[in-house]
């Protein structure tokens, strides 16, 4: 993806004014309510023309304010999934899907419908009407007529916000695979900071209409990690599951970790806290944690009134939280090395 922007937009009581290039595949708009994110996807989408400047994706010109050009959504070739999925009430699961997908031209038709409902899990919703899908289903139906349109770069805006957290990460595997598998760009605007770490290489912050940091998702979780009350979340990715003295045993890099937590088809994505990693200087003589890890410490940050902790678990990262005392006192510096205690029992599954 290359796109870049220049744009000016005024309101009564806020003005957008942001300038800057993009390049990678995924990127991701982050800041608070009112920081001018979704304002900024119906400038780029041309659902408002902006008030000065200019947007120019690929080879593409799509608004010049100097050469009073404005193309029309329908020409821009940008889709767009909101927070709420807009689906056609009248129109059945398989009507919404096809509906940009029969306006394009057939040379354009470069995705099958049937292997994109393979891909989202949605062909047994082909019959349905709208009126009888879950809140994740709708999201998948709104997801594949996007898709469907040939878009070639794709915006959006919220689009899991007021899902439950059980629905909200069973779609976001759907969404990298269909971003993987059709090598679709991704513009993702959100307020969570678990959504971008799981979707999107590269953040720009919004806040007052401009453009204050651009970051990776993982140095963004870090730096607003005082502001969190869990503290950082780890991301683990875990492999080979197998029984083991009434829990389940994982492959993790070189290791293995003990959960309580089942496997489930698919990948077996978990999350843990900062606060449930304890540290020990010494190897403990006994311990009830189920898991036990060598670390080496690799950076050490500030939190404010905490210390943040980065360590290397043979080749695998993990971030904790202490008190600035229990540094001391453990004598936690890079390079150092440290036991790192974890409860089988600490670990939630995101899917």
């Amino acid at each position: 993806m290359s796109l870049s922007l220049a744009l000016q937009k005024r309101f009564e009581n806020f003005r957008l004014d942001v300038d800057f290039r993009i390049e990678g595949k995924r990127v991701g708009i982050f800041g608070r309510s009112g920081s001018g994110k979704s304002t900024l996807v119906h400038l780029l989408a041309g659902l408002l023309e902006p008030d000065g400047g200019a947007i120019r994706f690929g080879d593409r010109i799509l608004y010049d304010y100097g050469r009073r050009l404005c193309l029309p959504p329908d020409q821009r070739r940008v889709g767009v999934v909101f927070q709420h999925s807009h689906l056609f009430p009248h129109l059945s699961v398989e009507g919404n899907l096809l509906y940009g997908f029969r306006r394009i031209p057939k040379i354009r038709r470069r995705i099958d419908p049937a292997d994109l409902c393979r891909v989202l899990d949605i062909a047994h919703l082909l019959p349905r009407s709208v009126h009888h899908l879950s809140g994740g289903e709708r999201q998948r139906v709104a997801l594949g007529r996007t898709v469907l349109a040939d878009p070639q770069l794709l915006l959006m805006d919220e689009p899991l916000t007021g899902l439950d957290e059980k629905l909200k990460y069973q779609i976001i595997p759907y969404l990298n695979q269909v971003l993987t598998e059709y090598d679709i760009p991704l513009l993702y605007v959100s307020h969570s900071m678990n959504e971008m770490r799981l979707l999107v290489e590269e953040v720009l912050v919004l806040d007052g209409g401009r453009l204050v940091d651009r970051t990776t998702p993982d140095n963004l979780a870090r730096q607003r990690m005082k502001d969190c009350p869990m503290g950082y979340l780890n991301f683990l990715r875990l492999e080979d599951p197998q029984p083991r003295d009434q829990l389940w045993s994982y492959r993790w890099g070189s290791q293995r970790l003990m959960l309580n937590q089942e496997p489930a088809a698919g990948d077996n994505l978990f999350t843990l806290t900062a606060r449930d990693i304890l540290l020990f200087r010494r190897h403990p003589e006994s311990i009830s944690a189920r898991n036990l890890l060598r670390c080496t410490v690799r950076e050490v940050f500030d939190l404010g009134p905490r210390v943040g902790v980065e360590l290397d678990c043979g080749g695998r990262q993990l971030i904790t939280q202490m008190m600035p005392p229990a540094v001391t006192e453990l004598d936690i510096s890079p390079g150092n090395d440290l036991y790192a205690a974890i409860r089988a029992d600490a670990f939630r599954r995101l899917y």
